[in-house]
């Protein structure tokens, strides 16, 4: 832990130097950390409020816990780990699932449980060190459970996992929402390109407005909100199943943290290796926290590292601001229920492309680390995992229920680890195994 954090200042403090970068220690003036800290609420609204829409959580829930967790991880990490932590989409299928089974209750007691558990994994790696992190999971497995993640979530994307708010609901205003954030991403650029996924929600709550398919109820509760008032809280239940459903995230959640700083490290040229621990251990807090009151389980955002590549401006002042604004949103039921009104057509054609995105973003895992696909048990890693995944296998024992993420989970981590050690022990080596396809 630290003491409330100062910052000194970077230059002039109005300006970056071309190849020069603003530290996480430095800040600019005010008025401009001010700016950058408020374009990280921008760049985090899009994903961040999908999730809570999706699952049914109260969405200015999950933003008051989104930032309450943000201050949580920078005080935790030291203050030396620029990040915002917003709605992980890992939790998306397990919590639904839970939901089912046993109500938003269950689905916030497997959130705390999944919460406890990566900050029981970053005390394990403060003390130990992030070596057994690379170990354990490799990129092949990283990028087959990231991708097996957003092929399970298609079919949400689809009809909602049958609630009604997918492209099923309103087909053309999703297929307009989708077209408006292709458009924008490429007729924009920069930082506006990178809130495409907001952009094209507002282009889409428009179109449904001027046609009037905006929910009548969504939108009587939008006049009635008052504009200061505490969020909707839940208490957690627990139940063994939901744990069950919702502990394998985790292993996201490790390899999301484990991402995020070493990408910091690399844009500040720092080492900030040593920080993994608590990068963990306050993610892992900062879940807990939510899961307690209601909100969605939290993770560092790509989104926001995107913001501080385009404004080279690292410094953790901005994210105090971030999560500052977040928690005042989170304070104003008005907001919420405004979130509230974006129609089930919207939300399909956003997490069209939201989902297909998690899903290639594992293929890029592989891509960047160069993983080798002649390796048949690099091949079958990926395979295996990615299939369960994507046809949800499920599998049920008395009262517990595993699903496609879970057992897409398992079979990537059991199928490489033991394929490895088989071979370990037969004295062979990758490079002397046939391709089960020699065009692979």
């Amino acid at each position: 832990m630290t003491q409330f954090p100062t910052w000194t200042r970077h230059g002039d403090g109005r300006s970056v130097r071309p190849g020069d970068v603003v530290h996480p220690g430095e800040r600019l003036s005010w008025p401009r950390t001010v700016g950058v800290g408020v374009q990280h609420v921008v760049a985090m609204f899009g994903a961040t409020f999908t999730v809570p829409l999706i699952t049914g959580f109260p969405p200015a829930t999950t933003l008051f816990f989104s930032g309450l967790g943000t201050l949580l991880f920078l005080l935790i990490t030291g203050n030396r780990l620029p990040s915002y932590l917003g709605s992980s989409f890992a939790f998306i299928a397990p919590v639904i699932a839970a939901k089912t089974d046993g109500g938003i209750g269950a689905a916030l007691g497997g959130i705390v449980v999944a919460g406890a558990a990566l900050a029981l994994v970053g005390v394990v790696v403060h003390l130990a060190g992030a070596r057994w992190i690379d170990a354990l999971m490799p990129p092949v497995v990283t990028g087959a459970i990231v991708a097996l993640i957003g092929l399970n979530l298609a079919p949400v994307a689809w009809d909602g996992g049958g609630a009604g708010t997918g492209v099923k609901a309103q087909p053309l205003i999703a297929v307009l929402t989708l077209l408006a954030i292709l458009v924008t991403t490429v007729v924009f650029r920069g930082f506006l390109a990178r809130l495409s996924i907001l952009l094209g929600v507002v282009f889409g709550w428009l179109v449904a407005a001027v046609t009037g398919q905006l929910d009548q109820q969504a939108l009587t509760g939008l006049r009635q909100a008052a504009w200061v008032g505490l969020p909707e809280f839940h208490t957690p239940s627990f139940s063994l199943r939901a744990v069950v459903l919702v502990i394998p995230v985790i292993l996201v959640l490790i390899a999301e943290n484990a991402g995020h700083v070493k990408a910091v490290a690399a844009m500040t040229g720092e080492n900030l290796d040593r920080h993994m621990g608590r990068a963990f251990l306050g993610d892992g807090l900062a879940t807990v926290l939510a899961g307690s009151g209601g909100g969605s389980g939290t993770t560092t955002y790509a989104e926001n590292i995107g913001v501080m590549a385009a404004t080279r401006v690292y410094s953790t002042a901005a994210y105090w601001v971030a999560g500052g604004t977040a928690v005042l949103l989170g304070l104003c039921p008005k907001f919420g229920a405004l979130i509230l009104t974006v129609p089930a057509g919207v939300l399909g054609g956003a997490t069209t492309a939201l989902y297909g995105l998690i899903a290639v973003l594992g293929a890029r895992i592989w891509i960047e680390n160069r993983v080798d696909f002649h390796d048949p048990v690099n091949l079958f890693t990926a395979a295996v995992a990615v299939i369960v995944g994507a046809a949800n296998y499920t599998l049920t024992a008395g009262d517990l229920s595993f699903n496609g993420i879970t057992l897409g989970t398992a079979a990537a981590l059991a199928i490489y680890h033991g394929m490895r050690l088989i071979a370990r022990l037969r004295g062979t080596t990758p490079e002397s195994r046939p391709s089960p396809d020699p065009e692979l």
